[in-house]
């Protein structure tokens, strides 16, 4: 274990108030970020998006349940893979939890994929996730919100987006990210912000907690490297 300075009670006292001073202006520089997030211009969302859920099919409508707000999980699975992203995996994990609060106030969550619906039902019973999870498969959902390449779209010849910048057909392929949309009286939805996966990780409480323990996240092999899906760590 590293060697770590240690002082005396009224050191570390003295200590840590400076801390808190800094903690409190990271705080004061939160609250203007995120006041600016939500001060973003909007773009109205006039295509029709239909996807697949328990229920059949539901459209980007119908994900709002009746709520003004809509977060929506961009979840890395596509129609070849046999189980769903890790890191995508690691994010779900802290949605069972919270979601039942987002719904009491006026948001509402889905994660989407483009797998085949019955693919997601599957990974989704062995996971133990209850939130909503439909499919894009066979919707330009996922392309038009720049988290997904495919094939098709790299043989197309259309210009391709991902995380916000035109990449080339090198760069095909699948992106984390989170979408956020907003529903008015008139029923007229607009997206309303958007994050990659980079800076999503603010949305998993697992890393607020790790960043506040002695070692932190104690990533040396990479961002990540350490995250499995949870049915496959070893016991403790």
């Amino acid at each position: 274990m590293t060697v770590h300075p240690v002082v005396s009670p009224d050191e570390w006292v003295e200590a840590r108030r400076r801390l808190l001073e800094r903690e409190k202006e990271h705080t004061r520089a939160k609250d203007r970020l995120s006041e600016a997030c939500r001060k973003l211009p909007w773009v109205r969302i006039d295509k029709q998006y239909v996807f697949a859920g328990s229920s059949g099919e539901v459209t980007l409508d119908q994900l709002f349940e009746g709520r003004s707000q809509l977060v929506v999980q961009h979840f890395m699975f596509t129609p070849e893979w046999e189980e769903g992203c890790v890191g995508c995996s690691f994010m779900a994990d802290h949605v069972d939890d919270a979601f039942q609060h987002l719904y009491h106030h006026d948001v509402s969550f889905v994660a989407v994929s483009r797998a085949p619906y019955s693919r997601l039902a599957s990974f989704q019973e062995r996971m133990g996730w209850k939130f909503n999870w439909v499919s894009s498969y066979g919707s330009d959902f996922n392309r038009d919100f720049g988290v997904s390449i495919t094939e098709d779209d790299v043989a197309s010849g259309r210009p391709m987006t991902i995380n916000l910048e035109t990449v080339g057909p090198e760069e095909a392929g699948e992106l984390p990210a989170v979408s956020v949309f907003l529903r008015d009286d008139d029923g007229v939805i607009y997206q309303t912000y958007s994050t990659d996966g980079v800076t999503e990780e603010t949305l998993i409480n697992t890393y607020n907690l790790l960043d506040i323990a002695p070692l932190g996240r104690n990533e040396p092999a990479g961002a990540m490297e350490w995250v499995r899906h949870h049915d496959s760590y070893a016991s403790n």
